[in-house]
């Protein structure tokens, strides 16, 4: 769906790669939460924790960052052709994604600012399931105009390369 509405070939295959390397380390960064959440005690001891955490949130922050210019390059391509305004495609945060962390580090033993950790899982869950929406409605063929994608690519940027980008450096930093 992004290559059909791309205005090169080029230009998609750097953002979706960008993506896909957001998905898959922002899965890793909520995945690790959510196994301490569940009381999984792994890895093994708090400083090993801290150091998986720190990993992750700087694995994210990378992708992240990485996605800034070919993000930015594909909506001033897209732009023109999304003159009418459309609905982002880029949901809200559902009641799975609204979380109380700070008991669940205490429990596992890591440091970290607890705000910036639901901050930053927040944005990351949602940024999941808006990418596994997108993915779903290009299997079944079901048409985003122009408008929608640019909305949510949009929405996307200006949720993620702002304050989750300095919560996860903070984080990575840790």
């Amino acid at each position: 769906m992004l290559a059909e509405h791309a205005a090169t070939a080029a230009t998609a295959r750097r953002l979706i790669a960008q993506l896909v390397a957001c998905e898959v380390s922002a899965l890793a960064f909520c995945r690790l939460l959510e196994r301490w959440a569940r009381g999984e005690a792994e890895p093994c001891t708090p400083g090993r924790r801290q150091a998986a955490l720190r990993r992750a949130a700087d694995r994210i922050e990378t992708a992240l960052s990485g996605l800034e210019r070919p993000l930015s390059r594909y909506l001033l391509e897209l732009e023109p052709a999304a003159a009418a305004e459309g609905r982002s495609w880029y949901g809200e945060p559902g009641a799975a994604e609204l979380r109380d962390w700070e008991p669940v580090l205490n429990r596992a033993g890591v440091r970290v600012s607890a705000v910036r950790v639901a901050q930053s899982y927040l944005e990351l869950a949602v940024l999941v399931r808006a990418l596994e929406g997108l993915s779903a409605a290009a299997r079944i063929q079901s048409p985003v105009d122009v408008g929608s994608l640019w909305a949510g690519l949009f929405d996307l940027r200006e949720n993620l390369l702002g304050q989750t980008l300095e919560d996860l450096r903070a984080l990575a930093a840790a």
